[in-house]
């Protein structure tokens, strides 16, 4: 749910709460739940305006996620290329 709700806001922001409710199958309640849980993470930033409180994805969290991703990305090639020459070496080929 709470990554449905990344991908949403990340195409349509900023949204409230109600307008986010409407799209998936749970209350409000339940979508306020899960957008509290991404603020508290630094994932979504809330911005008020009178009394409606609006959600936006904040993207920086998720670039360092990509980076760090990228990196053990290329560590596990790195080792699966090591075990594949260990492998063929061994069998022959």
């Amino acid at each position: 749910m709470r990554r449905n709700l990344l991908v949403n806001l990340a195409e349509h922001s900023p949204k409230t709460a109600t307008q986010l409710a409407g799209e998936f199958p749970i209350t409000r309640q339940g979508i306020l739940k899960h957008l509290n849980i991404l603020e508290d993470a630094g994932l979504v930033a809330v911005h008020q305006i009178g009394r409606e409180k609006r959600y936006a994805l904040t993207p920086a969290p998720l670039s360092e996620l990509e980076q760090w991703l990228k990196l053990l990305n290329a560590k596990w090639d790195e080792r699966l290329l090591r075990l594949k020459n260990l492998v063929e070496d061994d069998s022959g080929g």
